[in-house]
């Protein structure tokens, strides 16, 4: 297997486009366009916000009823098309009868997403030249693609990576995402499409984008805000002629698969709006991941928390009082915390509490840890096995001049 490539060259069956249609202010990309020569296998994952955009109930129920013969998908910015009642659900609707004509194809051959203000009707004026001008220029304009996705993104993000079959034959999978707002697990405004020129049954499918998604995008979060429009697609066009056929060509193919799904991830955090740090949020010794998940998700989602990184205060009393509320038991006087420099890691730990008291830690020390743009921070509970990691980012006085000012 190769290493990641943060560019897309081209992914065979595959062409895109993105365009500037007038969604979006001052000429900016604001439409993409994902086409398959082939029809695909797709497999979606959906925001858990009970209030759900209107393309996501044509996802949801197009891939109900064929998930194996997808071959377009349309995305909007300017519009996330949520809360706009019956008419939105026709404007979405019309959408894909837009491209189905332009594409040669039947509109539930297509699907569509959106990102954008809540309670805006799409500009279906602008939708379709902007289909029409996208189905005109499709290739391998992945770049462009995933900048016609962006909202307050501050810039694309696109990753790759050939895979070596176990019969010596090449598949490649390929990712683009958007999302620096309104971001937390339970899909958390983001969205994500990762293509691939393997085949892939429905049951694979779902099986590695709910394993890989679990792993990766649930497990961030900006502000705590679960969006309306929230999603990720996995598409499957099979044109390599590689099937996933044995255990181990599946255990590859997800291991690969998830690789793409952190990257983006971890670049969705550090896009984020405001953002200065990128910061992992590990609990060890739980009674259960479940609680060591619900324990690192409150410490993530922690204003009192996150305002202390942005300032450079090794804080650890709000860490573990973060911790105490989080709704599960623990014996405080078991409690370690240490702080490290860089992702997930441990390496040059300075430990802060132990057996629930604050050690004779270097103040200074600590100072010179949290003022590092990557910082590691893990709780250990010493009540059983279980673990989680989130990651997570500061909050700056950007994040909010930049949400005060969205819809202006």
């Amino acid at each position: 297997m190769s290493s990641l490539k943060t560019v897309i060259d081209s992914v065979p069956g595959f062409k895109v486009a993105g365009v500037a249609c007038g969604l979006k202010k001052h000429t900016q990309l604001d439409l993409a366009l994902i086409v398959s020569d082939q029809p695909c296998t797709v497999a979606g994952v959906f925001t858990r916000n009970a209030v759900k955009a209107a393309p996501l109930h044509i996802c949801m129920d197009r891939l109900a009823r064929n998930p194996n013969g997808i071959h377009a998908l349309v995305i909007n910015t300017g519009s996330a098309n949520a809360m706009t009642g019956e008419q939105g659900l026709q404007d979405a609707q019309e959408t894909t009868q837009i491209a189905a004509q332009a594409l040669g194809l039947h509109a539930d051959d297509v699907l569509v997403l959106s990102t954008g203000v809540i309670g805006q009707r799409l500009k279906m004026d602008k939708i379709v030249s902007g289909i029409q001008a996208a189905a005109a220029d499709l290739g391998n304009n992945w770049h462009r693609a995933a900048s016609a996705i962006m909202t307050t993104d501050t810039m694309p993000k696109t990753v790759s990576i050939c895979v070596q079959h176990p019969s010596g034959a090449t598949y490649t999978i390929a990712g683009i995402a958007k999302g620096a707002g309104m971001i937390a697990p339970n899909m958390g405004t983001m969205l994500s499409v990762i293509v691939t020129d393997a085949a892939l049954t429905v049951e694979q499918a779902n099986h590695v984008l709910h394993h890989a998604t679990d792993a990766t995008f649930n497990r961030i979060v900006i502000d705590g805000d679960t969006s309306t429009n929230d999603a990720v697609l996995l598409m499957a066009n099979g044109v390599s002629g590689i099937t996933i056929d044995t255990p181990d060509a599946l255990a590859q193919f997800e291991t690969a698969f998830t690789q793409i799904c952190r990257y983006l991830a971890h670049w969705i955090v550090r896009d984020g709006e405001g953002v200065t740090k990128f910061i992992t949020v590990r609990v060890d010794g739980a009674p259960d991941d479940n609680a060591a998940r619900q324990i690192a998700y409150t410490i993530a989602t922690s204003p009192l928390v996150k305002t202390a990184f942005y300032g450079n205060d090794a804080n650890w009393g709000r860490i573990v009082a973060a911790a105490g509320r989080a709704g599960i038991p623990i014996d405080q006087n078991k409690i370690r915390l240490y702080i490290a420099p860089g992702v997930d890691t441990i390496e040059n730990y300075l430990l802060l509490v132990e057996n629930g008291t604050p050690t004779d830690y270097d103040e200074a020390h600590a100072t010179r840890i949290i003022e590092q743009s990557d910082v590691t921070v893990t709780l250990e509970l010493g009540l059983g096995h279980g673990t989680a990691t989130i990651w997570t980012t500061d909050f700056s006085h950007d994040y909010v001049s930049i949400n005060a000012d969205y819809r202006t």
